[in-house]
């Protein structure tokens, strides 16, 4: 019994400081950018406003649904993502970033996250005019106004989001050097991106890849064959992790729950890179 006792005693104790390091938890800050041609949501992670560190950049897609529950898809479902960041710089998991959540264009946004025209649909192909939205105008003015690292910059997304954060890390690596590619809509325009990735030939982007197990049987395979060729052109465990999230569906509540550990693997805190 006091082996017992002393055995729950230890384990409340242990749950009791992860509830007061998470309470304990210091926040971010969320910033607008009010002098651009659309709504841009920049996260400042903890500690931005004493000294005068830079720090490495992540431009997300569909910054509508990141930080805020009233702006979301969904109302209500949002990433949770300023949460996620705070928690995995605090608990020293990650490396302090800042997060860039840029809006999609509303009736555009499907042409400009799609690298390819699908006359099929008679949609898509304006991705190379959002690469040089994010890179020739947006980049400048984000690395103007904060203290950023010009040369470590990062992009990611989910569903048409994630397809586009791949083109972009594929056709311009020495821009971006980390992606975050979650659920990406692989299926655009018959698989397209997967001639893209096979004709990839430069510095390799470090890669989050991730689907949910209940976004459908061809999601699944979809995803299971861009790793497959992703580790054909060189990738490895070193610079791609892919993950199966059983649970998962396609929806802003299933990428929640994965952008701690994404943001954990894409920003490795300096001791354990």
């Amino acid at each position: 019994m006091r082996e017992m006792r002393e055995t729950l005693r230890a384990t409340f104790g242990r749950v009791l400081r992860l509830q007061n390091r998470r309470r304990a938890a210091r926040q971010g800050v969320l910033e607008r950018v009010e002098e651009f041609s659309r709504p841009i949501t920049v996260y400042l992670p903890p500690g931005y406003d004493r000294g005068d560190a830079r720090y490495p950049v992540l431009y997300m897609q569909d910054g509508q649904n990141l930080f805020e529950p009233q702006r979301a898809f969904i109302p209500g479902q949002h990433w949770r993502l300023n949460e996620a960041a705070d928690l995995a710089i605090s608990d020293r998991r990650a490396e302090p970033m800042i997060i860039v959540g840029v809006d999609h264009a509303g009736p555009d946004r499907i042409d400009q996250y799609t690298p390819t025209r699908d006359e099929s649909r008679q949609a898509g192909g304006k991705s190379a005019y959002y690469a040089r939205l994010l890179i020739d105008e947006l980049k400048p003015l984000i690395d103007s106004q904060y203290r950023t690292r010009p040369d470590d910059t990062s992009t990611g997304g989910s569903s048409l989001g994630g397809l586009v954060s791949l083109y972009l890390g594929l056709t311009r690596p020495e821009v971006f050097r980390r992606l975050a590619v979650m659920s990406p809509s692989v299926w655009w325009n018959k698989r397209a991106i997967l001639d893209l990735v096979d004709r990839f030939d430069g510095p390799r982007p470090r890669i989050w890849l991730d689907v949910g197990g209940r976004e459908g049987r061809d999601t699944l395979r979809d995803a299971r064959t861009l790793r497959d060729r992703l580790l054909k052109k060189g990738w490895s465990d070193a610079d791609l992790h892919f993950e199966e999230d059983p649970r998962g569906d396609h929806s802003e509540r299933a990428w929640a729950r994965r952008a701690r550990p994404m943001l954990e693997f894409l920003f490795p805190p300096p001791t354990s890179s």
